[in-house]
């Protein structure tokens, strides 16, 4: 298998975790958001302390590196808390797809931050993509948008943590970075949780638990995936997730995307595409 094949194969995996996290974040039901991200969390800590002890490795870092990791972290975790938000009020894909406006936001935080010039192809995509968000969120002067502004903030934090993730990449191992990431969030929300904290039942300790593994599942397939081919070459492969999303929306909970929303989701995709054949294009 060419390892072309082998990082599409990573990242629809890598998608499908993501999925199965949101959706049983949503199923572990009525629950303070930021007890939710604790315990996914703290699963992805404890899998990521294992990789970095078999490794070796530094568990926090090189000295150099703080406030990179700190700052990775944080982003990381204002972004995590806000995604969670938009599951627990949103339709599945609705907020799987909004925090995939990520990406076209990473393109306007190089450009700014780290001096890389953006293409005019890239911008086009970037307000093509734009667009096709004004038809999930279906602006409106009401409390009922606040959970899509969750969704987008969401995006903007993580795609803020993937620049300092372009930094920090040949500067840190990923499973250091990825214990970092998941030690600081579960640090800084633990005394939220103690605050806020539900009694929970076994099936949501269960949810919760197997959230935290398929979330780890998700962030190792992915960083693995563009180890083994660049990322222009597959990225337009991680949209499945907003697919894998919308059919467990329908399995699990009987919702179904409105039709401005499944437009909204194919500009977007259209957007990613668009920017996909481009950058192979370029390359070549």
């Amino acid at each position: 298998m060419s390892n072309r094949n082998k990082g599409i194969i990573l990242l629809l995996i890598s998608a499908f975790g993501f999925s199965m996290m949101a959706a049983l974040v949503k199923l572990s039901g009525d629950l303070p958001t930021v007890q939710k991200t604790l315990f996914r969390n703290l699963v992805s800590a404890m899998i990521a302390f294992v990789f970095v002890k078999y490794n070796k490795e530094r568990l926090f870092g090189k000295k150099e590196n703080q406030l990179l990791l700190l700052s990775r972290s944080a982003f990381g975790c204002i972004g995590i808390v806000l995604f969670f938000y938009a599951i627990d009020h949103l339709v599945l894909s609705d907020a799987d797809m909004l925090n995939k406006l990520s990406p076209f936001l990473l393109i306007i935080f190089s450009a700014v931050f780290l001096k890389e010039k953006a293409q005019t192809y890239q911008i086009i995509a970037v307000m093509i993509a734009f667009i096709g968000t004004l038809f999930i969120i279906k602006p409106q002067f009401s409390l009922e948008i606040i959970p899509y502004l969750s969704g987008v903030f969401s995006a903007i934090f993580a795609a803020a943590a993937y620049t300092l993730l372009r930094v920090l990449g040949s500067r840190e191992k990923y499973y250091t970075v990825v214990f970092y990431f998941s030690f600081f969030t579960t640090v800084f929300l633990l005394p939220f949780t103690i605050i806020y904290y539900e009694p929970m039942s076994v099936k949501q300790w269960i949810y919760l638990l197997s959230a935290g593994v398929f979330a780890t599942l998700g962030q190792f397939g992915l960083t693995i995936a563009y180890k083994f081919a660049p990322a222009r070459e597959i990225s337009i492969f991680f949209y499945s997730t907003v697919v894998y999303s919308a059919l467990l929306s329908v399995l699990l909970f009987g919702k179904v995307p409105d039709m401005w929303s499944i437009f909204g989701y194919l500009t977007i995709f259209g957007a990613s595409y668009y920017m996909f054949v481009k950058n192979n294009r370029l390359a070549k």
